[in-house]
């Protein structure tokens, strides 16, 4: 298929999910209050001031649907998106939950599958061994993770992949763990227009 219509295809749907989320939550008040939440993320980085997401979650009581639209990204650029503690450094304790790719016009649109609502949590019971597989400074794997209680991560976040990307891009070439191999570039969009304790998850309570 033509990147084009693509493109547009992808989009088209992202839209007719959201749009059909917007319709089932305004049937009633209950509905809009625990079934679907929409929001925005906002540019991390002053070198990216045009960077911005619209993303809208729709549950289905089991799980969630999160559709993100992004734009203002830098041209056929990969990144890779987080849920995190934190919006900003340090972050906390961060998921890595996939990738997004923009397009020639700096668009990127991406739907993710999982538990992205208040009951989204991260949890160490106890001490345990932990693979080392990609083990290059300046972030090696740990031997082993430490143990903590529920700890809940309402908040979200994208970087570049890659250092060298966000360079050409006229931001910093800092590394960063923030992707499956541990050499991300800087974040670029995040969701701090919410406190740090109240990240835009809690609003989700299926």
């Amino acid at each position: 298929m033509h990147r084009h219509a693509l493109k547009t295809a992808l989009l088209s749907s992202t839209l007719m999910f959201m749009a059909a989320g917007s319709a089932m939550a305004a049937g009633s008040a209950t509905a809009a209050d625990e079934d679907h939440i929409s929001f925005k993320m906002v540019a991390a980085n002053a070198c990216l001031p045009s960077a911005t997401a619209k993303v809208q979650i729709i549950s289905d009581g089991q799980a969630e649907d999160m559709f993100i639209v992004a734009g203002g990204l830098p041209p056929n650029t990969a990144f890779d998106f987080f849920v995190i503690q934190v919006p900003k450094a340090p972050f906390g304790l961060s998921w890595y939950q996939g990738d997004m790719q923009s397009d020639a016009d700096g668009d990127a649109v991406q739907h993710f599958r999982g538990r992205f609502s208040i009951e989204t949590f991260i949890v160490a019971p106890g001490v345990a061994p932990a693979p080392q597989v990609f083990n290059d400074p300046p972030f090696p794997d740990a031997a082993q993770n430490p143990a903590t209680g529920p700890v809940q991560t309402y908040h979200l976040g994208l970087w570049f992949n890659s250092p060298a990307d966000a360079q050409n891009a006229g931001c910093p070439n800092t590394v960063t763990p923030f992707n499956g191999e541990h050499n991300a570039g800087i974040q670029v969009l995040n969701t701090s227009n919410f406190p740090d304790d109240q990240g835009p998850l809690i609003n989700l309570r299926p």
